[in-house]
């Protein structure tokens, strides 16, 4: 017994010895840390669906700033690196104007893993592309996931390295273009 109240003092006299965090300094840096990695997993659940409503609105200008200055698309289409890069990839391939109903396309983006560390983190999701049949009904044509890398940069989070995986039907991604 008394070598346990030796100890509890013992504690006590280092939490309170100048440097060393008092318990309650610890709980609300603690807090302050969890607070702040829920705003940063909430910044990155927005950027993700941001990129599909810039996607499926094909407002490449939008789509290509969601990602860093050195950031990365790699998918079907092959690889681009930079903003400018990127959004010259999806105009080439895509296009700007918007599909004409009843032939309209979408994104149905799901299941967002977002794990943060710091200025970085990592996302996986899931992605389906849906397009309406000629009986003016949804129809998905692919299905896949993402492989994301992520950055803040300038105190916004945004794509460092994003892939594109075809699961159905299975494509292999190309080779990333030189």
């Amino acid at each position: 017994m008394h070598s346990s109240r030796i100890f509890g003092y013992g504690l006590l006299a280092l939490m309170l010895a100048p440097g060393v965090m008092s318990a309650q300094e610890h709980g609300e840096k603690s807090l302050a840390a969890r607070v702040q990695r829920l705003e940063d997993q909430e910044e990155i659940r927005m950027l993700l669906v941001d990129y599909g409503r810039s996607l499926d609105a094909r407002d490449f200008v939008k789509y290509s700033s969601l990602f860093a200055k050195d950031g990365e698309w790699t998918g079907g289409f092959g690889t681009a690196k930079g903003p400018a890069a990127i959004k010259a990839m999806m105009d080439k391939e895509i296009g700007s104007t918007p599909a004409p109903r009843p032939n309209s396309t979408y994104h149905v983006l799901t299941n967002f893993a977002i794990d943060v560390h710091g200025d970085t983190g990592t996302v996986w999701s899931r992605w389906a592309f849906v397009v309406t049949t000629k009986q003016n009904t949804p129809s998905i044509l692919y299905g896949g996931h993402y492989d994301d890398i992520v950055v803040r940069e300038d105190g916004h989070w945004k794509f460092k390295k994003r892939v594109a995986s075809n699961d159905i039907p299975h494509m292999d991604n190309p080779a990333p273009t030189k």
